[in-house]
């Protein structure tokens, strides 16, 4: 078989390119996002090898592994080299990642922070394509005792019931409630709905000495408090 026609996979690389030795040899910390896939999907193509396979696939995706998360199966097969069985590999990896960032904001109970809101809720609304509404409901101690997806709407705006809201405070025996919900479009700034829907839940939940602690507007890598910005 001529060496074009030879397949090229790890264990065929000199020893400084194999990125699983390199893994075992100085630890995952040093391997780059390109070596770590390349792991995943064990070889590349005939004519290139996995790590320059997976340098190209991130290099769709500007390099940003949120991004290459959102592609699906079919979108990943449409790189040579990527059968189905690689982008399965992928794609679980990757959903089995942004699951671990989930855990890890639900592990943090404490509310202290917009920052800490932003934790808990990006793996959860940060990636959507559509809006949702989420409420977390605390208590006295600003710990999070419950949290519930309100709405879901279309990448236009979605609805909010503030009956239900604030009936779901008084079941789980809330004393304060903060406020979420996703731009899909990236944009931070807070829609004159934005504004009206948290005058509302304020107006409505002091009546029954609940407080409203922030309303967080959350994109893919950022978010916007209106706590924050002294907009409540």
């Amino acid at each position: 078989m001529s060496e074009k026609q030879t397949s090229f996979s790890i264990k065929n690389w000199s020893q400084d390119d194999q990125p699983r030795e390199k893994l075992r040899d100085k630890g995952k910390a040093v391997l780059s996002d390109a070596e770590l896939v390349a792991i995943l999907i064990g070889s590349g193509s005939r004519d290139e090898s996995a790590v320059s396979l997976c340098k190209r696939i991130l290099a769709s995706v500007d390099n940003n592994l949120n991004a290459l998360g959102k592609r699906s199966i079919a979108q990943l097969m449409e790189f040579k080299g990527i059968g189905e069985a690689k982008a399965i590999t992928i794609a679980a990896a990757l959903e089995l990642g942004r699951r671990r960032r989930l855990e890890d904001g639900v592990r943090q109970d404490k509310i202290d922070s917009s920052r800490a809101v932003f934790n808990v809720m990006q793996p959860i609304l940060g990636e959507l394509p559509h809006e949702e509404f989420w409420i977390l409901y605390l208590n006295n101690s600003n710990k999070i005792i419950h949290k519930n997806q309100l709405s879901k709407g279309g990448i236009t705006g979605t609805l909010v019931d503030v009956r239900l809201v604030l009936k779901n405070a008084l079941q789980v025996g809330a004393t304060a409630l903060i406020l979420c919900h996703n731009h899909p479009s990236g944009t931070l700034l807070p829609s004159n709905a934005d504004k009206a829907i948290t005058k509302k839940l304020k107006t409505a939940a002091e009546a029954l000495d609940i407080k409203i602690l922030d309303h967080l507007i959350i994109t893919e890598k950022a978010y916007y408090s209106f706590a924050d910005e002294n907009n409540l």
